[in-house]
């Protein structure tokens, strides 16, 4: 996918509702995991890759057995070290950063690290939220799936629109009918785990989120539509690249996401995430880069 310059800012198009009086048509729409990673970006300095949910971004001990890594798989290919910049959650999917050298690597680093980025997410959450919803709260490492101490609580706020809704004649523990939502996230902050555990807190969590989610919810997505993995992409990720410092702007939607979510009526929706320029919040955070410095100098004639 071609480098793209920021987009003007738009207005963003919400409120999309559905009400359901028999489930979607989505019998056997199982969400692949088994597809191969693809390539958005690649230049001198940097590569973005796809990444599926089920991919390791690289290997960890904590699920040594997995084979698909996305680390592997990207040298494998261009036949040379990369390096990670920064990691989606193994069932999250989205753009992937690698560096093709370490001072590279640090710079791209340090813009994650001040949070010098702008990433825009989609997810579908238990729940109507209103149209729009800020998640302002503090959040420390979790130390069982990171190695040493539990360190301090950082800052983290995940705004949150609401894109299209949904009702499904599904009795669950409390109401005869369930309602679901297809939103659009926008963190700051990037702590672990950020949008699961802000989703949770709001009592919006996700589907099929088994650390976070609702374990009824889950199910339902599970028996009635075939839906196990974990309903959150990223679709945009902005930064500056390191070699000039003017925004590199990908995109990427999940295909068995969007087809997903076409199957539950939310067609109109996936055209406005499909047009990053009409998202104001994100147009907004993207223009916000353009006016950094350049992080790498100028390589010698």
């Amino acid at each position: 996918m071609p480098t793209s310059s920021p987009p003007s800012s738009n207005t963003w198009s919400t409120g999309i509702s559905r009400s359901a009086t028999t489930p979607p048509d989505v019998l056997n729409p199982a969400l692949s995991e088994h597809d191969e990673p693809s390539f958005l970006h690649e230049d001198e300095r940097l590569v973005a890759v796809f990444k599926p949910s089920g991919w390791l971004v690289h290997p960890t001990e904590l699920d040594a057995r997995e084979s698909r890594v996305l680390l592997r798989w990207l040298r494998d290919r261009l036949g040379r070290r990369v390096f990670p910049v920064h990691r989606l959650d193994k069932p999250t999917s989205g753009p992937v950063l690698f560096a093709l050298d370490a001072a590279t690597a640090a710079a791209l680093a340090a813009d994650f690290a001040s949070r010098r980025v702008a990433k825009r997410y989609l997810a579908v959450v238990r729940g109507h939220p209103p149209e729009t919803l800020t998640i302002d709260r503090p959040l420390s490492r979790i130390a069982r799936t990171v190695p040493g101490p539990r360190d301090a609580e950082k800052t983290a706020c995940t705004e949150v629109r609401r894109l299209a809704t949904i009702e499904l004649p599904w009795p669950n523990d409390r109401h005869p009918t369930s309602r679901y939502a297809l939103v659009a996230c926008y963190p700051e902050g990037g702590r672990q785990h950020q949008i699961r555990r802000h989703l949770r807190h709001a009592s919006y969590p996700l589907i099929g989120d088994t650390t976070y989610g609702h374990g009824l919810h889950n199910r339902l997505w599970r028996e009635r539509l075939g839906v196990s993995r974990l309903l959150l992409t990223c679709c945009d990720l902005a930064l500056r690249h390191p070699e000039g410092g003017s925004p590199l702007v990908l995109h990427a939607l999940d295909p068995d996401f969007a087809a997903l979510a076409r199957r539950l009526g939310w067609e109109e929706a996936l055209s406005c995430i499909d047009e990053p320029q009409e998202d104001g919040m994100l147009t907004a955070k993207i223009a916000a880069l353009a006016n950094a410095p350049a992080l790498l100098p100028e390589d010698d004639a």
